[in-house]
C-alpha cells in the first residue's frame, strides 16, 4: 500500500461536507505570534474585512509585504480543518513569501522552488495542533485540490492550489 497505509484508504474520495452558512479559519503565526480567528465567507459571500485580516496575518514576516491570498487556498484550508475535526488554529510556518525572501531562502539552499506558489499567495506551510501531520498530509492528498508536500523533519505540510503533485 505504500506510504499512505491502510488508514488512508478511507480518504481516497473527497469528503462530503454538509451545507454551511459560513466558513471560518483560525491561524497563529509561529514567527510573529499573531493570531486570528475569523469568518471569511458567509451567506453574502466572501467578507472583504476578514480577507484583509487574513492577508495581513499571512504576510511575509521578513519584509512585511502583503499579498492577496488565493480564495481557493482558503477554502481548501477550511475543508481540511473540517475534515480533521479540529477547532484549533493552523500554525503558519510560511504564507505569502515575497520574491526577495524566496530568492534569499533559495540561495541558502533551503529547498525553495524558484517559482514558488508562495509568491502568488497560492501556497501555505502549516501544521494543526493536536493532529498528526501525516494525517493532515493524507487528508490534503485525498482532496486532490493541488500540491501537497510533507516535511517530516520540520513537522509541517505544504498545501497549494497549483497542479496536483505530491512530495
Amino acid at each position: 500500500m505504500g506510504w499512505l497505509g491502510a488508514s488512508a484508504l478511507a480518504l481516497q474520495a473527497p469528503p462530503v461536507l454538509a451545507a454551511v452558512n459560513s466558513k471560518s479559519l483560525s491561524f497563529r503565526s509561529i514567527h510573529t505570534g499573531e493570531a486570528l480567528t475569523c469568518t471569511y465567507w458567509d451567506s453574502n459571500g466572501y467578507r472583504a474585512d476578514a480577507l484583509s485580516d487574513i492577508d495581513y496575518l499571512l504576510r511575509d514576516h521578513r519584509t512585511g509585504d502583503i499579498a492577496l491570498m488565493d480564495l481557493g487556498l482558503l477554502d481548501m484550508l477550511h475543508s481540511l480543518r473540517v475534515t480533521m475535526g479540529s477547532g484549533e488554529p493552523f500554525e503558519v510556518i510560511s504564507g505569502y513569501r515575497s520574491p526577495k525572501t524566496n530568492e534569499m531562502l533559495r540561495q541558502r539552499g533551503v529547498g525553495v522552488n524558484e517559482d514558488s506558489l508562495h509568491m502568488t499567495g497560492r501556497a501555505i506551510d502549516v501544521r494543526l495542533p493536536g493532529r498528526d501531520t501525516t494525517a493532515l498530509r493524507d487528508a490534503a492528498i485525498a482532496m486532490r485540490a493541488g500540491g501537497v508536500g510533507y516535511y517530516a523533519g520540520s513537522d509541517f505540510v505544504h498545501v497549494d492550489v497549483g497542479p496536483i503533485e505530491i512530495w
